[in-house]
């Protein structure tokens, strides 16, 4: 981990990356599974829409590129 101040290490994206892809997809599945009250569907919707923002910042950051080769844009584009 690293400390205050100081960049984290690429190894550590991606293991944040793995956890965020993770998660999204928990959520997913979670939303696809059962009939939620509206409260619970947005809630997994807020998530899924969130992770995918980590998602691309994290890859954006360790500038990879997508399924189709293309680098990512701009996280804020």
């Amino acid at each position: 981990m690293a400390q205050v101040g100081q960049p984290r290490d690429a190894e550590e994206l991606h293991d944040m990356l793995n956890e965020a892809e993770e998660r999204k997809q928990l959520w997913q599945k979670h939303f696809k599974s059962a009939k939620m009250d509206r409260k619970s569907n947005a809630e997994a919707i807020r998530n899924i829409t969130a992770l995918r923002g980590v998602i691309k910042t994290l890859r954006w950051t360790l500038n990879m590129a997508d399924k189709n080769g293309i680098q990512i844009s701009h996280p804020l584009d």
